[in-house]
């Protein structure tokens, strides 16, 4: 137990309307002999969501002795919810700026095998300093000094490969795979060239720093004037990075091409989830 920030609820003005309920997706509050209850402090972030929904003003934030709020547990409750409950918090922990909280988040979906949501690019934005993406941290490798190297051969059999540089029209996209990674991929996953790149042709861009502007229309003429097999699209799993995805599937929708289209992400540990 320790002191932090929790939701109160004054009962003599909660009315038990319950509109503050369905914006608490971590599962903390219900109706309850009628009238809105914590039921637990363990899914009590304390950031407040329900309070806006309060038509009663009943709902304030105090800081007192409380069981840790346990983002694993709540995930429990919220992948149950589906998509869209999970979008919103996810989203709801960046906008929070709760960084720990939210790779919490992504070390449960990335234990489970679930696929992490693409979230609007403007909520990353929103965010001091980028996004969670742009944090300092020291990536775990335990025992690495047992891991044992291996020499591999590049698989990169066409060049340029930035998308700003390489023509719509290179001979080298017809009739083949392509692979569409962020630039940050290829460093991070060890095993890029083999698990990825084998038999594919590659493009790279960062939907963070790169000027994206002409990236969309670019895709589009190279999806609708050469014959494709598949495009695979590789990210990380940071939310800036998603919008790389959220690119290139508009793109093709907008080709009218039918190719299929794979998502593989890649976590900062450097696994492809």
């Amino acid at each position: 137990m320790g002191k932090r920030k929790i939701v109160y609820i004054d009962e003599e003005k909660c009315n038990g309307c319950g509109e503050c309920i369905p914006n608490c997706h971590e599962g903390a509050l219900q109706i309850i002999d009628g009238k809105a209850r914590l039921i637990s402090d363990l899914f009590c972030d304390g950031l407040g969501a329900c309070i806006g929904h309060c038509p009663m003003d009943a709902i304030r934030i105090l800081e007192r002795e409380a069981q840790p709020y346990d983002e694993y547990k709540v995930m429990d409750i919220i992948v149950k919810q589906g998509e869209n409950t999970l979008k919103a918090h996810l989203k709801h922990l960046l906008e929070h700026k709760e960084y720990d909280l939210y790779q919490q988040a992504l070390d449960y979906l990335a234990k489970k095998k679930i696929p992490v949501p693409v979230i609007e690019q403007d909520t990353a934005e929103a965010i001091p300093c980028g996004c969670p993406g742009s944090m300092v941290r020291a990536v775990d490798k335990k025992n690495h000094s047992e891991i044992t190297y291996t020499p591999a051969n590049s698989e990169l059999t066409q060049w340029p490969i930035q998308l700003h540089l390489v023509p719509i029209h290179a001979s080298f996209f017809n009739n083949a795979h392509l692979l569409i990674a962020a630039s940050c991929s290829a460093f991070v996953l060890g095993s890029f060239h083999h698990d990825l790149l084998h038999r594919k042709k590659l493009l790279i861009a960062c939907p963070k720093l790169d000027n994206t502007t002409p990236y969309k229309e670019k895709l589009i003429q190279i999806f609708k004037e050469n014959e494709l097999k598949s495009i695979t699209v590789a990210m990380m799993e940071v939310p800036c990075c998603q919008g790389l995805y959220r690119l290139v599937r508009e793109a093709l929708e907008e080709s009218g091409k039918s190719v299929p289209l794979i998502k593989e992400i890649i976590n900062i540990q450097g696994k492809l989830l």
